[in-house]
């Protein structure tokens, strides 16, 4: 079937962190005006609808009318590994399938589980806050080996990564791939390298791959399992929840090899269940969403080429550089010669737009923002209308 994303999905009341967190946001310090009239592109969800299948399959547990305690069934786990298997010829097992509910609480795990108090781990800057927070919010110590900026295009410090690597006390890697924000998909022959450097000394990968699904046409996304010549050491996220705008349901399955590693991991997490909205939907989502999926990458294609676009017509002085995947853009403001909060004021408060701040994500963002653009594109025109009137004094 042929979906409709330019129709507008009416968000308000329903408790959503980008339509809903006025209050929040304002309380927070990232805005001060938050009203009707706020355009929320800082969240990154889509404003767009699932998969009819997906719908389908919840209003069926709906029409059963009970939601007790579920466990994973067969037809879950069968449906992970068609969907790798399918799209990135990756050979999964069962047993190496762990549910946890959410990404972030995946890192936070991962991190209290494979190493200790004092522990070094390492992240690429400017890269997803929640990456820092789980390192520090577990006492564990912050390794930054931030990513070279050429330009826009983000590419590894390979030297300075080994050096950091061999630290006796760097115990873990946490590799997002496609990146955030920078939109890179890290190549096979960097990872590879990657993998190797942490194998040769020690260290274990956690990699969060879950906007692997969500990929520009003319590029290829690898999971570090299928370049690393050793993965006994790798650890992966996976998840629907990007991929399928079901954030809200915490579908993240771990993918760990390692029968020692998933020990650990699973006594750290707990016993978790995932709820029967979440298999249903994960069911639904990866044995007959392919052609949804297809049609949405095409449209937010068609967004960042609109922005793209834009900005080099209307907003010259920002550079940005189109990510290969992820439905994000990093947004370079520095050629106004203004400070990062002029920059601020001038989008969230006068355009009333509402971005996420490039300092967030380490003092190598400072300057950027980031935009999710996987909204109707009038929604994104408006948007970006609205910045760049804010910005004509300073053409």
């Amino acid at each position: 079937m042929k979906y409709n994303f330019d129709e507008k999905v009416n968000r308000r009341g329903t408790g959503s962190m980008k339509w809903d967190a006025g209050d929040f946001l304002k309380m927070v310090g990232i805005t001060e005006r938050y009203d009707e009239e706020t355009l929320p592109l800082f969240t990154a969800d889509m404003d767009l609808p699932v998969p009819d299948p997906v719908i389908k399959a919840l209003h069926k547990i709906v029409d059963n009318r009970i939601f007790g305690y579920t466990m994973a069934n067969d037809d879950y786990y069968e449906a992970i590994i068609n969907w790798f298997k399918r799209r990135n010829d990756w050979d999964i097992k069962k047993e190496e399938i762990v549910y946890c509910p959410g990404t972030v609480k995946a890192l936070g795990i991962a991190v209290r589980a494979y190493t200790n108090v004092g522990d070094g781990v390492i992240i690429q800057r400017p890269v997803y806050p929640p990456f820092t927070s789980a390192i520090e919010d577990n006492n564990r110590v912050v390794i930054n080996n931030s990513l070279i900026n050429n330009d826009g295009y983000y590419t590894i410090d390979f030297e300075d990564f080994e050096a950091k690597a061999k630290v006796a006390s760097t115990k873990l890697f946490i590799l997002c791939n496609p990146h955030n924000p920078s939109g890179r998909i890290f190549s096979k022959a960097e990872l590879k390298r990657l993998a190797q450097i942490c194998y040769n000394n020690d260290v274990i990968i956690v990699a969060d791959e879950i906007h692997g699904d969500l990929i520009r046409k003319d590029n290829k996304f690898y999971p570090i399992v299928k370049c690393a010549d050793k993965v006994d050491h790798l650890v992966t996220c996976t998840a629907i929840n990007k991929t399928f705008n079901v954030a809200g349901l915490h579908a993240t399955n771990v993918v760990i090899g390692n029968e020692d590693l998933r020990n650990k991991f699973k006594k750290e997490c707990g016993y978790e269940m995932p709820s029967p909205f979440t298999i249903a939907a994960l069911i639904a989502a990866y044995n007959e969403g392919e052609e949804w999926l297809d049609q949405i990458i095409d449209y937010i294609d068609g967004n960042i080429d609109y922005i793209e676009n834009f900005l080099k017509e209307n907003m010259p002085k920002v550079k940005v550089v189109k990510p290969e995947g992820t439905y994000i853009m990093w947004m370079d403001f520095r050629g106004y010669g203004l400070t990062p909060e002029e920059v601020k004021k001038r989008i969230y408060v006068d355009a009333n737009v509402i971005l996420e701040s490039g300092a967030m994500f380490g003092e190598e963002g400072t300057g950027y923002e980031r935009i999710c653009v996987p909204s109707p594109r009038p929604m994104i025109k408006e948007a970006m209308e609205r910045i760049a009137k804010v910005f004509e004094d300073l053409k």
